[in-house]
């Protein structure tokens, strides 16, 4: 299971001020499974509550009176005493919208009991109830899908694991081990990182049951739907669903997704997804200076869907064809990779204010340039364009670092980690200038070194 999150429950469990969490994440991303994981390592009694099994219980928790929801808790059926030794775990959150700003009331009438609560599509449910979150009264934490050394940890590939987590630049990796790494890569590209499809891999190696989680997952994801889309039109919100999925990494156009309904009500319809952390938006960004999120364009964006192997099952990318996969070239393996790296550089920015991807454009009459994502690292701008195989135009690049002149430039690729030094000549207006800059090249296997990869170099 994921460790890091593990690890911060151990740190707010023993914080003096802890405060009521909520754990956010899409559906099946594991928030339950984490909470009682958690519990059963630190040896803590937790009571659990479905509020979906119960959603009577909103008017209870309308009083936001601690003392009574407790009281009716304790009436439900086959429930126990609460005591203070216990860890209270309300599930399924978004079932009763009203227990959100009962929180508020934990943290300042019974703060010594610890209060986690899970839910996901929360936005749905808050787009239909008017009342004010307990801002400063809760805490939260983001799950994603499991990373790509979780799933290696996962796999038993525990010296794998501990490589691509110590890796430092310059350390040599060896043939076996990268193609060993690359195998796996594929692998993760289309088991994705959702715990149950993990699992069932982990357990029976078997890609045709990974189908049939994923489908799973899938109709799990619609069938939810309906619940939560409140006045919105369940057919158009699926349409958009799968669009999205299918156009990772496209500059998104509302026509695009459907001539027959209007711009605002896609955007709409895609803003609650995005908030359900069910997609994610890249914004393009001018990039002249940081923070990035500061100098974007809101309307020219692209998507990331939520795992890597949901986004390859709703494009059709299913057991049977996995078979050839070393054969055949996929038509959207450069998709694939783009998901992959952006899923990553996603869940390494879940927890910081500017979570929000960004990515840099450049739309000219005779050609475009794209860079796939540019972060902020060690306050420095830092461009990121990816590959899915071992080679690749740099065309975009150049220009993004001729005009922006940041210290380096980060490609993903499938080739063993480099230092270059690009010396070209690009055309700058109607000028030609000759640019220099350093090229790190990393497999796609490392995306989770970055941050220190960067940090050690630009020292």
């Amino acid at each position: 299971m994921q460790r890091q999150q593990l690890q911060f429950l151990q740190k707010w469990l023993h914080n003096k001020n802890r405060k009521p969490l909520i754990i956010r994440g899409a559906r099946q991303v594991g928030k339950s499974t984490l909470v009682e994981l958690f519990a059963q390592q630190h040896q803590q009694n937790l009571f659990n509550v479905n509020l979906e099994r119960y959603p009577e219980l909103s008017q209870v928790f309308s009083t936001k009176e601690p003392e009574q929801i407790l009281q009716q808790i304790e009436a439900l059926p086959r429930m126990d005493r609460i005591s203070q030794d216990m860890l209270l775990f309300l599930d399924e959150i978004q079932a009763v919208p009203e227990a959100i700003p009962a929180l508020r009331y934990f943290y300042e009438d019974r703060p010594e009991l610890p209060v986690i609560s899970a839910g996901s599509l929360l936005e749905f449910a808050l787009s239909e109830h008017k009342f004010s979150m307990p801002v400063g009264r809760i805490q939260y934490l983001y799950l994603g899908p499991m990373t790509f050394t979780e799933f290696l940890a996962a796999l038993g590939e525990e010296k794998l694991y501990q490589f691509v987590t110590h890796y430092e630049l310059g350390q040599e990796i060896g043939v076996v081990v990268h193609q060993r790494l690359l195998q796996l890569l594929r692998c993760y590209y289309f088991v994705g990182g959702m715990p149950e499809a993990v699992a069932i891999f982990t357990e029976t190696r078997s890609y045709r049951e990974v189908s049939e989680v994923h489908n799973s997952i899938i109709e799990t994801y619609r069938e939810d739907f309906p619940k939560y889309v409140g006045s919105r039109n369940l057919n158009r919100m699926l349409n958009v669903f799968n669009h999205a999925a299918r156009n990772v990494g496209r500059k998104v156009k509302y026509s695009n997704i459907s001539k027959h309904d209007q711009s605002v009500t896609i955007k709409k319809d895609l803003e609650l997804l995005s908030m359900a952390r069910v997609i994610s938006k890249v914004v393009h960004s001018h990039c002249t200076g940081l923070p990035l999120q500061a100098d974007i364009e809101e309307k020219v964006y692209k998507l990331l869907f939520l795992d890597v192997g949901l986004m390859n099952a709703i494009c059709g990318l299913n057991w049977r064809n996995l078979s050839q996969l070393d054969d055949i070239k996929l038509i959207n393996e450069g998709t694939i990779a783009e998901q992959f790296i952006g899923q990553h550089l996603q869940a390494s920015l879940a927890e910081t204010p500017n979570r929000e991807l960004t990515y840099w454009l450049r739309e000219g009459r005779s050609s475009n340039a794209e860079v796939d994502y540019v972060i902020a690292l060690d306050g420095n701008i830092i461009p990121i364009e990816i590959k899915s195989g071992a080679t690749g135009s740099l065309k975009s690049l150049h220009q993004f670092m001729g005009t922006k002149k940041t210290p380096v430039a980060i490609r993903f690729d499938a080739s063993l980690p480099a230092i270059n030094d690009i010396n070209t000549i690009i055309n700058l207006g109607k000028q030609r200038q000759k640019i220099s800059y350093p090229l790190i090249s990393l497999p796609l296997y490392l995306v989770e070194r970055l941050n220190e990869v960067v940090g050690n170099y630009c020292l």
